[in-house]
């Protein structure tokens, strides 16, 4: 990039075993390659940014309408995780989403009301339709086997992925299904060695709550929590996933926001 600028980062897919895995803890250590700091030495960091990558592609695209509304871009997962792109396949599921609804609302009652005069809400249901018959859905044809490529090894799924991905352009007469959710992969912890990561150097690598400042992050200290417990669930926490798991949650945040304060209290 210019002007002498380097943008660097790491996907980690969410179906890893070791609950000891720390994301963030590996992009840092993964700076330190000598392929990779070669173009950082000397440098000086000036922005960190992590996001969640919604990769489930053509696998996991959900039903994309409901009355009143339907989902466009990311949030119905029109990512190319070979890619790692999204923007071009969002904006045209929105120009689609936008066609349909135009065609539901034209062939609805010109008053858009029930008889006692209340809105009813309208299910454009023909964009489901329309996007499998887009070059959205194509391309993520393309790409369809890739990730489940790598379940047979690292080198196997990199032979593969390239083979399918360029060469053969996902004409293949199968597809790879995969039949058991990323949080049913991850193993016990004392199943699993922990990992020791090394000390950030201040240069190439750094700690969280240095790259969070270089984030731009900004929250009110009082508004509202976005994340909530489903009804039930209350001792899943504490229970399963601390015990068990080792409380993975402190470590799969790339902004460290969660935390168990009885295992601090206690030393843990």
């Amino acid at each position: 990039m210019e002007p002498n600028l380097v943008l660097v980062g790491m996907v980690v897919g969410l179906d890893y075993e070791n609950p000891h895995l720390s994301p963030y803890h590996e992009f840092q250590r993964f700076k330190h390659h000598p392929s990779v700091s070669a173009h950082l030495a000397g440098g000086r960091c000036i922005s960190y940014g992590a996001r969640a990558l919604n990769e489930g592609g053509l696998h996991a695209i959900p039903k994309l309408t409901f009355p009143g509304g339907a989902l466009v871009g990311c949030s119905a997962g029109f990512l190319n995780s070979v890619k790692i792109k999204g923007s071009h396949t969002a904006i045209k599921s929105g120009m689609v989403a936008a066609e349909e609804v135009h065609r539901a609302l034209e062939a609805k009652d010109p008053q858009g009301s029930d008889p006692q005069g209340e809105w009813q809400a309208i299910e454009a249901t023909s964009y489901q339709s329309a996007m499998e018959k887009s070059w959205v859905y194509e391309e993520l044809s393309e790409v369809r086997n890739c990730h489940g490529a790598f379940k047979h090894g690292l080198l196997p799924g990199l032979a593969y992925s390239a083979a399918s991905a360029f060469l053969l352009k996902g004409r293949e007469g199968w597809t790879f299904h995969n039949r058991t959710p990323d949080w049913a992969k991850t193993k016990p912890a004392s199943e699993c060695v922990e990992i020791a990561y090394p000390k950030p150097d201040g240069q190439l690598s750094f700690d969280i709550l240095t790259n969070l400042s270089r984030s731009g992050t900004n929250h009110e200290h009082d508004q509202p929590a976005h994340l909530k417990i489903k009804p039930g669930m209350e001792s899943v926490a504490s229970k399963v996933s601390l015990p068990l798991y080792g409380g993975p949650e402190q470590r799969f945040c790339p902004a460290g926001v969660y935390s168990y304060p009885e295992a601090e209290e206690a030393g843990g």
